[in-house]
């Protein structure tokens, strides 16, 4: 029910242009030091995350203007141990104050993944490191723990993920409305619970399968409880033109200039140009085979009730 409100009122928020579902994903390694200082390294992890985008996004060789971003943090996975990452969901394009004019990405991954992913951890290790010298991790005993532990950090390849998500926008934004109000385990997924153990299912992504796991009670509680928020930390964040501050103005705007770029498109199609030229100025959804542009929606099918086997 919260996820539907919540979806409703973000309707509004909606660009008619295609959307990015990207994650930044935390280390393991970094798995202490999150149960030491929750607060600091969530923090982090949105502040990076949006400083190397926004960084992205401004580069006059790629968009050349602001993004918009809506992320939530999640810190399970599905044997509820501790799997910190970032989905973050962004319209493909930026938009241009100075020329007040939308700039459409061009790819369907929107950012090259391994230059996201060395910018990504060194800002991050960056970060960490300033926090440190800052006082701002105490719970960490010595400095040459810090030093060795981000040393080992910046050899390591950090994981970033994206993909183009197709569809219309209202269906885009209920993919993400499932992970804004989520908790660490769905009452779906309990199998049983006896006075000593409790039983649950998880899916491995390995093979695709769901399988049952029984944890004793103890243990299943350190696990569950490991994915309570710091009091009053907020888990659903803006970011650029969505941002509150920004997208009352903003969105205004954007809109107008798609709502012109669309009427120009019906225009050329009015007047009986080609079929290849309508495909080059319309605004397309990418295909996730061969990378190519040149797509249009045509049908929608209705999900299968089974999955194919």
């Amino acid at each position: 029910k919260a996820s539907d409100v919540w979806c409703m009122a973000r309707e509004r928020d909606l660009l008619a242009v295609p959307y990015f579902h990207l994650v930044f994903t935390l280390p393991h390694e970094l798995n202490g030091w999150v149960k030491l200082h929750p607060d600091v390294l969530y923090h982090g992890l949105f502040k990076s995350v949006w400083d190397v985008l926004n960084r992205f996004g401004h580069d006059p060789k790629r968009l050349n203007g602001e993004l918009g971003m809506t992320a939530v943090l999640h810190t399970w996975g599905q044997k509820l141990d501790q799997h910190v990452h970032l989905h973050c969901l962004i319209p493909a394009g930026a938009w241009s104050e100075a020329e007040h004019q939308w700039h459409k990405a061009r790819s369907n991954y929107l950012f090259p993944v391994r230059a996201l992913s060395r910018c990504f951890r060194g800002r991050m290790i960056s970060y960490l490191r300033m926090a440190h010298q800052q006082g701002e991790l105490v719970r960490i005993s010595t400095v040459k723990e810090v030093d060795e532990r981000l040393r080992e950090l910046m050899i390591k390849d950090w994981v970033v993920y994206t993909k183009a998500c197709h569809g219309r926008p209202e269906k885009v934004l209920e993919y993400l409305a499932r992970y804004t109000h989520r908790i660490a385990l769905n009452e779906s997924r309990l199998v049983d619970v006896s006075e000593n153990t409790v039983r649950f299912r998880w899916k491995d992504y390995r093979d695709g399968q769901h399988k049952i796991m029984k944890l004793d009670g103890v243990e299943f509680l350190r696990r569950f409880m490991q994915h309570v928020l710091p009091k009053g930390f907020m888990r659903i964040r803006h970011y650029g033109f969505l941002s509150n501050k920004q997208k009352q103005h903003r969105l205004s705007l954007i809109k107008a200039v798609l709502d012109e770029q669309v009427s120009e498109q019906e225009n050329v199609q009015d007047e009986g140009v080609s079929g290849k030229e309508v495909l080059e100025t319309c605004v397309c959804w990418y295909c996730s085979k061969c990378s190519s542009t040149h797509v249009q929606i045509v049908k929608v099918l209705r999900p299968l009730k089974e999955r194919p086997k």
